[in-house]
């Protein structure tokens, strides 16, 4: 075999680029001199957003958003499962001009994703649930204020005069409590209520505990200290009116906080406040809290327009099952024609399709943009829908899907994780 002569060495011709050339490739950030805007601004995922949270908050408050019931066990379980989802893409499918939209409760929302209520929240930033309601509103979304928000249904729908918002009943021991609450938010225009039914006796969450974030607080050393850190957080809060249970301010006898709080949890809740609920308003009514397929089935047969798949996001019951792990489950239950929700380890816009395809209508998120909150106020908040928006738009035109409403379980692979 003849001997192969080497290669010719490679030639380089070089010439210093022009400016102009330089221009199109080398483009310059302009430098953000706001601190809060800049770590919002680098932040490319909820989970950024949550460790900016974890290192501007008091501890004590990041782990009340971050925790969960006993061990945890269900809250970790919540996301896992959403990482178990495996995406079956379809092939040369047109995804110009994706339509994120979707029908929910009689009207048309910009995707489907609802803000779900958290107590408290103006502790996690003094800008608190109006700025949540705001943001909600100019994304497109609902919002859903809790009957221990901080701040109250009057002031909320003032933060967000043309936006969709649901309330979240605790159903009370007083039913004085129950019918004045209602009717504000009759009033004030909210068109949806969401009864939570997994609360008829608080969690143990540890980590609130260890810290003395209770109700009435028992603060600990090691908390007051930690807090001392913070003095932007201690003069925002105590110069904007404090914490309290907006909402509840007019509770008759001025009981205290911690009674306040025990009117929240009543074990003898039933079937029985359903139906006064569902005789009582003249509006949606979902029920919030349903984990079983039975469960799902009954409230239906009650007259209620839907349902939330909901563990409280691991607050409550420990060890219970994933929301994702349910879900199929629970919509063949009640039908195509019921609204079904979902909340639970929802921190990806791909969560919230996965959600969608195996048969929720929309997805609530708490944590998520408690995270946003927490890293910037308003603005954080904001951050935390447009990551979530892009995730979505992205994963859903990679999936070979226009539309929302086009996703199907032919799209996702997934074996639920169901206790037998």
């Amino acid at each position: 075999m003849a001997e192969k002569s080497p290669l010719a060495r490679a030639r380089t011709v070089r010439q210093m680029p022009k400016w102009s050339e330089l221009r199109s490739v080398v483009q310059f950030q302009r430098p953000q001199l706001n601190r809060t805007a800049r770590r919002l601004q680098r932040a490319l995922s909820i989970r950024d957003l949550r460790a900016v949270a974890r290192r501007t908050t008091p501890r004590a408050v990041f782990d009340y958003v971050d925790g969960a019931a006993e061990e945890e066990i269900t809250a970790k379980r919540n996301v896992a499962a959403f990482r178990r989802v495996t995406f079956c893409p379809d092939a040369l499918r047109s995804v110009a001009d994706p339509d994120l939209s979707v029908p929910l409760l009689g009207r048309r929302i910009a995707l489907p994703l609802v803000f779900a209520p958290t107590g408290y929240t103006r502790m996690m930033h003094h800008h608190g649930e109006a700025a949540v309601a705001g943001v909600a509103g100019h994304v497109g979304v609902p919002y859903a204020l809790s009957t221990v928000g901080s701040t109250s249904i009057e002031d909320v729908r003032a933060a967000s005069p043309g936006g969709e918002l649901w309330f979240q009943l605790f159903f009370t021991t007083d039913p004085r409590v129950n019918e004045d609450l209602l009717s504000r938010a009759e009033a004030a225009g909210y068109t949806t209520i969401l009864l939570t039914v997994d609360t008829t006796v608080s969690g143990m969450r540890l980590r609130d505990v260890v810290n003395g974030l209770t109700i009435p607080p028992t603060l600990t050393a090691r908390t007051v200290l930690n807090m001392s850190r913070y003095p932007a957080w201690w003069f925002n809060l105590l110069s904007t009116g404090g914490l309290s249970f907006a909402s509840l301010s007019s509770v008759p006898g001025n009981p205290t906080p911690g009674q306040v709080a025990s009117m929240m949890f009543d074990p003898g809740l039933d079937l029985r406040a359903l139906d006064w609920l569902r005789a009582r308003w003249r509006g949606n009514v979902v029920v919030k809290g349903v984990t079983t397929p039975e469960s799902a089935r009954e409230v239906m047969e009650h007259g209620v327009d839907g349902v939330v798949v909901s563990n409280h996001g691991g607050r409550q019951l420990d060890r219970s099952a994933a929301t994702l792990d349910v879900l199929p489950a629970v919509r063949a239950a009640v039908g195509p024609q019921a609204t079904v929700l979902i909340d639970g380890g929802v921190l990806h816009g791909q969560d919230i399709l996965a959600a969608r395809a195996l048969g929720a209508d929309a997805v609530m998120i708490g944590r998520a943009y408690l995270y946003g909150l927490m890293a910037g106020g308003r603005d954080g908040v904001l951050r935390a829908a447009e990551i979530l928006t892009e995730e979505y738009r992205r994963s859903m035109q990679l999936l070979g899907v226009r539309r929302s409403e086009d996703l199907t379980a032919r799209h996702v692979a997934f074996t639920p994780r169901v206790p037998v």
